[in-house]
């Protein structure tokens, strides 16, 4: 037999066992092709937008050759062991390492470059689909246009040489290092099968537990005051980070074991078939597997809290724009309420006229207001406050002694706690007076223009009260306008026409905002943030379910001998495989309910800087990475049905 021929039987042969490498090599070099043709395509500038858009995408393109170049490294290592006992027969029949090294790079080079080849195929057909999936999640008017980037293709064939050439590198390394009796051995060490518990791996369970228990105990207390300077919260935050990075760690090197080992007590050893195959199996093979599985668990954490995280701003951008300029347009002075409304005039745009009269006060806050962070520089007895009257709102009534908050984010409460009741002195030049706290309501009133002074919200008094602070109020702390305008368009059919109508006479500047703007400028944003993390995410979801898959593909076959003494037994197929079935819902589901509960944790710790709503967006992305992840699990017990009908 020549050499030639004896390539192309095995290139035939592994064909079969790399089918799901061959698919994740094509789709990663798609994702790659298509996500570079993004920097290179005109069309893409209005999205861009800027400096920060521009450097996101190649940002996210640097990010993605590392994911892609992990997997693809990883996977070969993985198949380089799986052939460890072809390669030592090579060398039994005469062959010599550099022959052999040889045989397998151009194995690899024709299932390689073919891949890629067809790769990039793919990742041009979807480039166009991508680019108007941008323009949809970002809200930019734009034409998508089909166009082969030749600066693309050679960035990408660039990157993807320079892995071909790592892993050509790291196989001859491996081949040369090995001897023929090793070779054999290979597969037979590649984990660590443990016989008895010891005392240290229970101990290294419990820790495990108790490092990601304390993590998720000081990442909810993280912005509730316990931590008042900024020393005090980067330090809770690192060991936030290094407790549940390290309890991870321990929870897959001893943890899952001791857990299993306490289900196998209460069984007093006896197990039934189904947790032979799946509890037995999966004590002694998380712990060899433990590195890798902290870091698939980690970075799925990483992907679905970052991406919940721009949902939750994309999610909630038109709320947010409510809050904070509250009418369809915010003016704050003479000439551009002028301007406006004589243009929706001329364009026949009916709409009402919301006028408010605000000034700023001295407020002593300090009997109802407790800061959370000593750092602040924030004096709660000389705060300024906005100020209007309760005349101005049919919906508002006090009494002269009563003082209302309102507008009040979830932001600052992490940092400003306001109490339930108390007294509040507004100071102007020559007044004092004081008030009863009168209660908080979230609700804004007026734009953001006049309440991010200190950070405070707008307190609605008596107009009485009004009256007399304005008479006396202090001209150095007065912003440039002292009343607050809102237009809101009648029929929302011509929104879109005054908003036009805005920019066009630019005035979206000094103060002046558009609630429409303001939305899709977050969106934009935001959505282009969620796009280049999502795209992120699905890759590390593609490759990471991958190399599970190949690990449970390896165990499959080393465990073929013991699936045929079990049929032997009188075991039928269908007694084996709902074992299976309870394994591969452990080897998935364990990483992926650990890297949820992460993922959660992460993002009910400080979702609120993000936007207002936290539930509806995290599940969405949670339930659909749980959905494609399961995947590859049930991929996974149709490969093993087939090496259990092959056992008998």
């Amino acid at each position: 037999m020549s050499i030639n021929h004896l390539m192309i039987r095995n290139l035939r042969k592994n064909l079969s066992n790399y089918y799901l490498y061959v698919f994740a090599l094509i789709f990663s070099v798609a994702i790659y092709f298509a996500f570079v043709t993004l920097q290179y395509d005109p069309s893409m500038d209005a999205t861009k937008g800027s400096v920060r858009g521009e450097a996101a995408i190649k940002a996210g393109s640097i990010l993605l050759v590392a994911i892609v170049g992990f997997f693809l490294i990883y996977a070969n290592s993985l198949f380089i062991k799986r052939r460890s006992s072809e390669i030592g027969l090579f060398q039994l029949i005469g062959m010599t390492k550099n022959r052999i090294i040889k045989i397998l790079s151009i194995e690899n080079f024709i299932i390689y470059f073919t891949s890629v080849a067809i790769g990039i195929l793919v990742g041009f057909s979807i480039s166009k689909l991508i680019v108007m999936i941008v323009f949809k999640i970002t809200g930019v008017e734009a034409v998508a246009t089909l166009r082969f980037s030749s600066e693309a293709l050679v960035q990408t064939l660039f990157v993807f040489i320079g892995i071909y050439l790592l892993i050509m590198l790291m196989n001859s390394i491996f081949i040369k290092r090995q001897s023929i009796l090793a070779l054999f051995q290979v597969r037979q060490s590649t984990e660590v099968k443990v016989k008895k518990m010891s005392i240290w791996q229970v101990i290294i369970g419990i820790l495990g537990i108790v490092m990601i228990g304390s993590g998720y105990y000081v990442s909810q207390k993280l912005f509730d005051g316990d931590f008042t300077t900024v020393t005090q919260l980067f330090s809770a935050m690192a060991f936030i980070l290094g407790s549940v990075i390290t309890g991870t760690y321990l929870f897959y090197k001893g943890s899952v074991a001791f857990i299993f080992q306490l289900i196998r007590k209460q069984n007093n050893g006896y197990l039934s078939i189904n947790k032979v195959l799946s509890l037995s199996s999966i004590m002694f093979r998380m712990k060899s597997n433990a590195l890798l599985l902290t870091i698939i668990t980690t970075v799925s954490a990483l992907s679905i809290g970052l991406l919940s995280l721009s949902y939750i701003a994309y999610y909630s951008a038109e709320q947010t724009a409510e809050d904070y300029v509250v009418a369809d347009f915010a003016l704050v002075n003479e000439k551009s309420i002028e301007t406006f409304t004589q243009a929706l005039n001329e364009e026949g745009i009916s709409y009402d006229k919301n006028q408010v009269e605000v000034f700023q006060v001295t407020a002593d806050v300090s009997g109802i207001l407790d800061v959370n962070m000593d750092n602040t520089n924030v004096d709660t007895s000389e705060l300024p406050l906005p100020i209007v009257s309760d005349e101005d709102f049919d919906d508002i009534e006090l009494s002269e002694g009563e003082t209302l908050l309102t507008g009040y984010s979830d932001i600052m409460q992490s940092y400003m706690t306001i109490e339930d009741s108390g007294e509040i002195e507004l100071k102007a030049q020559d007044t004092v007076i004081k008030q009863d706290f009168a209660g908080l309501n979230r609700e804004y009133l007026v734009s953001s223009y006049y309440t991010n002074s200190g950070g405070m919200p707008l307190g609605v008094v008596d107009q009485s009260i009004f009256e007399k602070l304005k008479d006396n109020m202090n001209p150095d702390i007065q912003k440039s306008s002292l009343v607050y305008t809102g237009i809101n368009i009648n029929d929302a059919t011509n929104l879109e026409r005054a908003n036009t109508l805005f920019h066009q006479e630019n005035l979206n500047e000094g103060g002046n905002e558009s609630q429409l703007q303001s939305s899709r400028d977050q969106k934009m944003n935001m959505g282009l943030t969620m796009f280049i993390v999502g795209f992120l995410g699905l890759t590390f979801l593609i490759t990471s379910g991958c190399v599970l898959y190949f690990k449970q593909m390896d165990e499959s076959e080393s465990e073929k001998p013991s699936y045929t003494i079990l049929r032997k037994l009188g075991f039928t197929e269908g007694d084996l495989i709902k074992g299976i079935q309870i394994k591969q819902i452990f080897n998935f589901g364990i990483p992926l309910v650990v890297g949820l509960l992460h993922s959660y944790f992460a993002v009910q710790s400080g979702w609120f800087f993000f936007g207002s709503e936290v539930w509806t967006p995290m599940l969405i992305v949670m339930v659909l990475y749980t959905a494609l992840y399961s995947i590859f699990g049930i991929l996974s017990v149709l490969y093993y049905k087939k090496i259990i009908r092959e056992a008998l």
